[in-house]
């Protein structure tokens, strides 16, 4: 079975083919830097890591572009109530982004591009747009001749004469129709602007994200993901504006995660009923924040609450205790001998055509940690049979079923021991060790006030020290 991506343009699954064999152009509609983002947006940024680590396991070379929108409304609002620039708000918020996405254990993208830094290119972009006649100024704005433009409403499977002026429609009578949207706004008194053949100003949203993406990845690219309320206005937008500069379609794929919702509700900043993912993160672990996420198909729509939560925990320690076996074993040294039968093999085997038939079927990491317990229990069994040996063979075999549940969990399920892994154990080990030493020698001594302290004060530097009949053991 090839892997099938639902695809919202046509709203169906179809298989996927690559516009360059072997590699993967995709971009990603990143955050609005005015404020910490939500645990609906995490998902929106979760979704291209898990497609990024799938593709990278199969074999394909992703190139991945997210961008920050660095000039808003939003942006412009907040940086004046705190009375500081607006470069000054955006790099805060930048690297406070970094900092939540990389506890959830976000891969980096390739490409970060800030809508600040490709001004000129969007005014080249919307010069080409006034040139075909897709786009005309209009006291000192910029707009795109929506009527002009045939397919649109093709990806929100609307259609124009059925759109009418609402929340999300701008009423403006320097329009021709209202259903035009703004592609360069003139600058309001002491708010950003720059220079452009249509006077001082700045570009529109929409606008932003098609420059960046085709000026990095091409005319033609492979994927484009998003929380599906961006499917209209936003990326219908994109679409409209990006094909009528080029002539041609430029996304094979438009992949949309689905919302995250409270009390029945979508969690918004709109609505006020969202929680920024420091504060979730601030109660439970990363760990458990990116394996809730996850535990659903990604076009599923998720309920956020602590049972939720709390049930991904249950399911995530499951997880982690086979993979603190494999990673105890995969330490030790190996013992002569063949493989013990062909059980480990033919059960790795099985358990790795059903995950991967899970995540060929669109993503769906549901069903692969499913396979995973599965794989869990199976591989528990074995090791536990009174005729193992952990032989060079099985140690092979079980550094594979290991890089199964990185697929999708990457280094979120302690994968973290491995020196091919590029993480440098070279100093933290051996102090761990050597503390483990002394907590030995002190709880010899009947000194267990002292041995729960060296314990416990491991534990707030996150290491977690288990002692075991078979001896002391301890992962970051």
């Amino acid at each position: 079975m090839s892997l099938r991506i639902y695809n919202t343009l046509s709203g169906q699954k179809e298989e996927f083919k690559t516009l360059e064999v072997n590699k993967v152009k995709m971009y990603s509609c990143g955050p609005t830097v005015y404020d910490y983002f939500h645990i609906g947006n995490a998902r929106a940024f979760i979704l291209p890591d898990i497609i990024k680590r799938y593709l990278e396991y199969k074999g394909y070379e992703v190139l991945h572009l997210l961008n920050f929108t660095d000039i808003d409304d939003k942006m412009i609002k907040r940086a004046n109530q705190e009375q500081i620039t607006i470069k000054r708000l955006a790099d805060r918020f930048i690297a406070a982004f970094f900092e939540d996405s990389e506890a959830l254990n976000v891969k980096r993208a390739d490409i970060y591009p800030k809508a600040t830094e490709h001004i000129e290119d969007m005014i080249d972009f919307i010069e080409s747009l006034i040139d075909k006649g897709y786009a005309y100024q209009s006291g000192g704005d910029v707009y795109f001749r929506v009527n002009e433009f045939v397919d649109y409403g093709k990806l929100s499977k609307q259609k124009v004469e059925d759109l009418a002026v609402g929340k999300r429609i701008e009423v403006n009578e320097e329009k021709e129709a209202p259903i035009d949207f703004t592609l360069w706004k003139k600058s309001k008194e002491d708010e950003p602007a720059w220079d452009s053949p249509w006077g001082e100003g700045r570009p529109g949203w929409h606008i932003e994200c098609s420059v960046m993406a085709t000026k990095y990845l091409g005319e033609r690219f492979d994927i484009h993901t998003g929380g599906v309320d961006l499917t209209f206005p936003h990326h219908e937008n994109e679409i409209a504006q990006s094909e009528a500069c080029y002539g041609h379609q430029v996304v094979n794929y438009w992949v949309h995660n689905g919302y995250i919702n409270i009390d029945g509700e979508k969690m918004s900043k709109s609505l006020d009923n969202f929680f920024t993912t420091r504060e979730v993160l601030a109660k439970y672990s990363p760990e458990v924040v990116r394996f809730f996420l996850i535990s659903k198909h990604y076009r599923s729509p998720i309920n956020f609450s602590d049972k939720e939560l709390t049930n991904a925990q249950k399911s995530l320690s499951r997880l982690e205790n086979i993979v603190d076996k494999l990673n105890s074993l995969l330490e030790k040294d190996t013992v002569e001998g063949d493989l013990t039968g062909d059980d480990l093999l033919e059960i790795i085997s099985k358990k790795k055509e059903k995950f991967i038939v899970a995540m060929d079927d669109d993503f769906n990491t549901a069903l692969a940690i499913g396979v995973l317990h599965e794989l869990a229990r199976e591989v528990n069994r074995y090791l536990g049979r009174d005729d193992f040996e952990l032989t060079k063979e099985v140690k092979e075999v079980l550094k594979g079923i290991r890089e199964l549940f990185k697929v999708f969990a990457g280094d979120i399920l302690g994968i973290l021991s491995d020196k091919e892994d590029g993480n440098d154990n070279e100093l933290v080990e051996p102090l761990v060790e050597l503390l483990l030493d002394v907590r030995k020698e002190v709880r010899n001594k009947k000194e267990y006030q002292l041995a729960d302290y060296i314990r416990d004060q491991l534990k707030e530097l996150g290491v977690e020290v288990k002692d075991t009949p078979q001896g002391t053991e301890w992962k970051i």
